[in-house]
């Protein structure tokens, strides 16, 4: 009996050792992982307050550090960040609500009705995702190029022209998200709908609409993301440089080998990242259970 009451008590000592052991494990690999996120961060901030406006050899901490840079990032006519922040903001604002509308619409409708050439239709639109819009880069340029001469608000150096690749380059991946998710929710609850009087356009709206919120978000989000912070397209298109993005208008800070403002830079890059960082943390119960039910069905 004592010695089934010893092995009893060596085993729940060995048990608890390996939980232990498991404990310390995951919060030094959590201490590894949250230094190589923020040393990045901590860095350019350093850059940020740093006068000498060098990236190369300085250390984390400035000896006298400053607001200068920022104070220059708000005061430069010939680099005008305020206004590159608001044409960031309202480019990807538009993109992500026309693409949300148009992807939910297009899901609703491959997910739930059967139509003549449905799959042939849902391959190609995967298809067409395969190909990086970079590629097209020079067919894109001259139908904007064409475009312009018949639909001046759709020609080159126009947010209409740059706004019609966004939006044929995210929906082909939304849509597919998002049909997966409407895949996941019973065809019960449209059949009890109909039964109950409901038209299609009120079972979309009343209903399904309200469960589908989750994926809504996720493409939101990442469509706005994806549109705030591409860089190569609007580059091609946009010439003004009172039109640039943000991504356009920092690399123009610091592509002139012989004034290259990296303090200057380093702030405007840290106050890019706010709205995509508050975005994420407002949205971030949404993110997970969206990916994961999206994903279970095509």
């Amino acid at each position: 009996m004592s010695s089934t009451k010893g092995r009893y008590t060596q085993s729940v000592g060995s048990m608890r050792r390996s939980k232990q052991l498991a404990l310390i494990l995951r919060i030094i690999l959590a201490i590894v992982m949250l230094i190589f996120a923020l040393f990045p961060v901590l860095w350019i901030f350093s850059a940020s307050i740093n006068p000498t406006n060098s990236l190369v050899g300085q250390p984390l901490i400035p000896a006298n550090p400053t607001l200068a840079n920022y104070e220059k990032l708000f005061n430069n006519p010939i680099n005008p960040y305020p206004r590159w922040y608001v044409n960031s903001l309202f480019l990807s604002t538009v993109v992500t609500i026309v693409a949300t509308a148009i992807t939910t619409l297009a899901a609703y409708a491959f997910s739930r009705f059967n139509f003549r050439s449905r799959r042939p239709m849902l391959q190609s639109i995967l298809l067409i995702q395969v190909f990086p819009n970079f590629l097209n880069m020079v067919a894109l340029f001259l139908i904007l190029q064409q475009f312009g001469l018949y639909i001046p608000a759709l020609g080159l150096n126009t947010y209409g022209g740059l706004m019609l690749i966004y939006l044929g380059s995210t929906l082909g991946a939304n849509t597919w998200l998002t049909k997966g998710y409407f895949d996941s929710i019973p065809r019960d609850l449209d059949e009890a709908a109909t039964v109950d009087g409901a038209s299609p356009w009120q079972t979309f709206t009343q209903i399904l609409l309200p469960l589908v919120r989750p994926i809504l978000v996720v493409v939101a989000l990442l469509t706005f993301i994806g549109t705030y912070s591409e860089y190569v397209l609007a580059r091609v298109m946009l010439t003004d440089k009172n039109m640039y993005t943000l991504a356009v208008g920092l690399n123009a800070m610091v592509s002139n080998q012989f004034a290259q403002s990296w303090g200057v830079f380093s702030a405007g890059a840290l106050l890019a990242a706010l709205p995509t960082i508050l975005l994420f943390m407002f949205f971030q119960r949404y993110l997970v259970g969206g990916l994961t039910a999206g994903s279970v069905k095509g």
